[in-house]
């Protein structure tokens, strides 16, 4: 995805002879806030080319960091400066903005900056706040995730989802009001049949379909054939399913998708398990891939989530239910009905590392006539963040998890359902908390901990977040 593009403006005082008396030290601090993010590697930064005192460089100079596709802005004070000029910069320029005065008591940035964010309120833009010396680690720290989420937030914008299929099995979640997604996320949503799934993968070559089914049964750690839910043909339909799925992202020119599945896919043709899981991972039978954020059950909030953790972190996201909690271990069971990315089996870019701890097993019958496998393992251990958008009464927010996977031996996944992945979850949350108050049966998960990232994220989107 490349480096997130970061821009800079810095201002100075609005006489002529002070600005150019204190233009020497007014640079020296941008220059090292310009080195000190550049030593991240993280950041493309895009700089205004001089150091604004009046209106008319203000508005250029904003919007030539607009023209130049910033996904934020970074409103920079050192000294003394006219606090309307940032208010002409960030009616012209591209917001996020976030207001930064460096640490110097012998000159006036912090009252520059609190002058400036008293004029961006009363005229109602939004903006963050961020005072101290850029080399403290903190100090960075926001910056980095003030830039992550000014990312996401931009990227999100002109963005489409597809909905392959409809609502599934009376799920509400599942359902978003197209109008709500366009003005509060800038992304429309799409809609295509789940019958286009069926009529493409009858046209994909034999060839193709024998040659992932060889990739797979390579790399793959058991497949467990039964004879009826789980054979040969039955994985290679659903690996046909897959590529008929990549052909309708590609030709709908969705940038992410959810797929219904259930329960007429499951219940007459097979499970969509295997395009879930390979959708999301960052590799499939052809070779290196973008992860794809791919969300079951018709889920829009969840596939919605899952773009917006893919966009923060450039990796694989899980969809899965919380399925129980165990009192005794004080561990949360996570689970889903046979589809969840294979990254997390290994926590590898290296397929094979990941595969060889995956199992396909057959699909329960009673549930999933159709058949197909259930792609199964147990996370990988690591710290993780889970998230969640949710409605109540119309209105967004997201719930916001950290914790981390841990592992246990394979028996463990008999006390649920032996035959889908899990993972196992210690959470920085009281279990009744976090059941009473989640406003879904899916969560989503990434390794790392993102929390004061999504944060930031939901304050730009204007929802609430809610860190349990």
């Amino acid at each position: 995805m490349g480096k997130r593009k970061l821009g800079i403006l810095t201002f100075s005082d609005g006489r002529q002879r002070v600005h150019e008396e204190l233009l020497e030290i007014n640079q020296g601090f941008l220059d090292q806030l310009v080195k000190t993010l550049e030593e991240t590697g993280e950041l493309d930064l895009v700089l205004g080319s001089e150091i604004i005192h009046n209106a008319t460089q203000a508005k250029t100079e904003a919007e030539a960091l607009k023209c130049a596709g910033v996904d934020g802005t970074v409103l920079n004070f050192s000294i003394w400066s006219f606090p309307h000029l940032s208010v002409i910069a960030a009616e012209n320029g591209k917001g996020p903005y976030l207001l930064l005065s460096n640490l110097n008591p012998q000159s006036p940035g912090l009252i520059a900056m609190l002058a400036a964010g008293g004029c961006l309120d009363q005229v109602g833009i939004r903006h963050d706040r961020l005072w101290g010396d850029v080399k403290d680690e903190k100090v960075l720290k926001k910056i980095l995730s003030f830039s992550r989420a000014a990312s996401v937030v931009n990227r999100l914008k002109g963005q489409t989802c597809g909905l392959i299929g409809g609502r599934s099995m009376g799920m509400y979640i599942g359902a978003v009001d197209t109008r709500q997604w366009q003005t509060q996320f800038g992304v429309d949503l799409e809609h295509v049949d789940q019958l286009e799934i069926v009529t493409r993968a009858e046209k994909v070559p034999e060839s193709t379909a024998e040659k992932a089914f060889q990739w797979l049964t390579e790399r793959v750690g058991k497949i467990e054939y039964d004879g009826k839910g789980l054979t040969p043909e039955k994985l290679k339909q659903q690996i046909r399913c897959y590529y008929a799925t990549k052909e309708i992202i590609d030709e709908m020119g969705f940038d992410f998708v959810a797929i219904k599945c259930q329960p007429e896919l499951s219940e007459h043709y097979v499970t969509q398990c295997l395009s879930q899981a390979f959708l999301n991972d960052p590799y499939d039978m052809d070779g290196k891939k973008e992860p794809f954020a791919t969300g079951c059950e018709a889920d829009l909030d969840g596939a919605l989530t899952m773009q917006i953790l893919k966009l923060l972190t450039d990796s694989p996201v899980l969809f899965f239910d919380l399925r129980h909690y165990d009192p005794q271990d004080d561990v949360f069971v996570f689970s889903n009905c046979g589809a969840q990315t294979t990254y997390f089996a290994g926590k590898s870019e290296n397929p094979e590392e990941n595969l060889k701890n995956v199992t396909f097993y057959p699909q329960t019958p009673f549930f999933y006539k159709g058949g197909g496998a259930a792609v199964q393992y147990m996370c990988a251990p690591g710290e993780m963040t889970m998230a969640r958008l949710a409605r109540k009464d119309g209105k967004y927010w997201m719930a916001i998890i950290q914790g981390e996977f841990i592992s246990y031996p394979e028996e463990k996944l008999k006390e649920t359902s032996p035959e889908w992945p899990q993972g196992f979850a210690k959470l920085s949350v009281d279990a009744d908390e976090l059941i009473r108050g989640l406003g879904a049966n899916h969560l989503h998960a990434v390794y790392g901990n993102y929390v004061e990232e999504l944060k930031d994220v939901c304050d730009k989107l204007n929802i609430d977040a809610r860190v349990f």
